[in-house]
């Protein structure tokens, strides 16, 4: 597993003084970035074969969120290569080695000139070494969309919910979602799916159903397809 250290920041924290739900996606999806360009198929690379690592979906259970200070060990274990897409699991631990958050992913490799996807070069997948799946529940890939959505107030995209991509990052979906969680809801577990790439400018138009434990957010465009579909699961805060 490849792993790198880190620490919860004041920047990180909520009010609670607990890390925020974005700041673990950031770890993790930092931590597949870093072994990337360790191994030498980092983001250069993939630009002279024309190509990215397109998150797909995740799925992150959160079975403890660090308080400030707290010292943590963030890793990753590709497991999976098929076709287009590579499947990730991440890891957040504390010192002793226990689990505070997992999670599965799915990424698909696509052409940056056409935006479609392609094929994963053999010289790329020989680069990173398998390891066996986190053994945890894994949820379908694919998300419902909801029957009875309530439609909110739309949402322009603007400069720092970009990356290198030229996209909204993936963290900022989930940001923007958040904002539509009671006040006292603890998320316990949260699933992404990816299905279009926003850009500067964009407009999203919310779509979100609620019930006692999971609250469903649909940003998607004008005519109701969705860019992402966010699920998170959990009740109130304890």
């Amino acid at each position: 597993m490849y792993q790198m250290e880190a620490r919860v920041r004041y920047s990180e924290i909520d009010e609670n003084n607990r890390i925020k739900l974005v700041s673990i996606l950031d770890y993790f999806q930092d931590c597949c970035t870093f072994q990337s360009e360790d191994i030498g198929v980092g983001t250069e690379y993939l630009k002279e074969l024309q190509s990215a690592w397109l998150l797909a979906s995740w799925q992150i259970v959160i079975e403890k969120y660090p308080r400030l200070g707290e010292k943590m060990i963030v890793g990753t274990m590709p497991y999976d290569f098929k076709g287009l897409y590579g499947c990730r699991n991440m890891l957040l631990q504390d010192e002793e080695g226990t689990v505070m958050a997992y999670a599965n992913s799915n990424w698909i490799f696509v052409d940056i000139e056409t935006g479609k996807p392609k094929r994963i070069p053999l010289e790329v997948m020989k680069m990173y070494e398998l390891e066996e799946p986190y053994p945890m529940e894994c949820a379908p890939r694919k998300i419902k969309m909801p029957k009875r959505p309530v439609e909110k107030q739309e949402i322009l995209i603007h400069r720092f919910c970009i990356d290198s991509n030229h996209h909204v990052n993936n963290g900022k979906y989930v940001l923007i979602a958040e904002e539509f969680l009671p006040s006292d809801f603890r998320v316990r577990e949260l699933r992404v799916e990816y299905k279009k790439a926003a850009v500067l400018s964009d407009t999203l138009y919310p779509l979100v159903e609620e019930s006692s434990e999971k609250v469903t957010v649909v940003l998607a465009d004008r005519d109701k397809s969705p860019y992402a579909i966010v699920e998170f699961f959990g009740g109130k805060n304890d």
